[in-house]
């Protein structure tokens, strides 16, 4: 206590000091409005930069809800993208009935959201986990994309999450044709790079280019058709004199992937039906 009262003694002169000069600056804001509007001026001008640096940091800390609802976004509006590719191809073969198969392509596909939280990419057969499962509508036998393009199909489903066998895997069969042509081929790894696979089973006489961009052919039930797979690169060598083969870069980044959509087409338990009764057996029928 003794040490209290000697310190407030020592420096009294600097405690009356503050007072007059609190009490001499409350006068003067008081009783004269244009020092009162100098003041709020600048006491506004320093709660907005503390307000500023306070909105910085909690808007780095909802960068990731903004990712989210960015990718939503996205994966709607290429749905709609796919959509109308769908509707223009059906006007230009169908005009009587495009109203009908417009519709129908529309409702055709629906997705689901999820965010992949374990992700191989080094090992003989990769695997993806995603965070969604049965309770949020995943069934097995779906696709799998990226903004960036195709990623996988889902083979085993629990619960609350599912497993995607990734396109880094052998196992993975998908078919695909290069963006204005005809002809399909057979998508597979080969193991040998992360961000490269093959394109094989093309025809011989067809044209490739490097440079040309890689899409789903729409030959199966899983993926829409003209979802990105990747860029040719160059050919490949092939012991056929029938079939050519073409290395394809990859448009999705496996080592960094995050946030995927998993496309579920309506009509796929259909299709199988019919092609079950017609005993069609084929490699692209993913």
């Amino acid at each position: 206590m003794n040490n209290l009262l000697n310190f407030l003694i020592k420096h009294s002169a600097w405690f009356v000091f503050t007072f007059f000069v609190i009490a001499s600056c409350w006068l003067l804001f008081k009783r004269n409005p244009y020092q009162q509007s100098v003041y709020l001026t600048s006491a506004n001008s320093v709660t907005a930069t503390l307000l500023e640096g306070y909105s910085n940091v909690t808007g780095y800390f909802h960068l990731r809800e903004t990712n989210d609802e960015l990718e939503a976004r996205n994966a709607q509006l290429e749905m709609e993208l796919i959509a109308t590719r769908a509707r223009l191809a059906d006007l230009m073969t169908k005009l009587p009935d495009s109203t009908l198969a417009s519709a129908q392509v529309l409702s055709q596909f629906d997705y689901v959201m999820a965010r992949v939280i374990s992700n191989s990419v080094s090992e003989p057969y990769n695997y993806i986990t995603i965070n969604r499962g049965s309770s949020d509508g995943i069934k097995p036998q779906t696709g799998v994309v990226s903004h960036n393009g195709v990623v996988g199909i889902v083979g085993v489903v629990g619960p609350h999450a599912s497993r995607v066998i990734s396109m880094l895997n052998p196992e993975m069969k998908l078919s695909c044709k290069i963006k204005g042509s005809d002809y399909p081929g057979t998508m597979t790894w080969d193991g040998k790079s992360v961000r490269h696979a093959l394109l094989q089973e093309l025809p011989k006489h067809g044209e490739y280019h490097k440079g040309d961009t890689v899409i789903t052919s729409g030959y199966s039930s899983i993926f829409p058709e003209g979802v990105v797979v990747g860029i040719v690169e160059g050919k490949e060598q092939n012991a056929s004199d029938n079939f050519t083969s073409l290395r394809v870069k990859l448009s999705t980044d496996f080592s960094r992937l995050d946030m995927v959509r998993v496309i579920d087409n309506r009509s796929r338990a259909e299709l199988d039906s019919v092609r079950r009764e017609d005993h069609i057996e084929t490699p692209l029928d993913r």
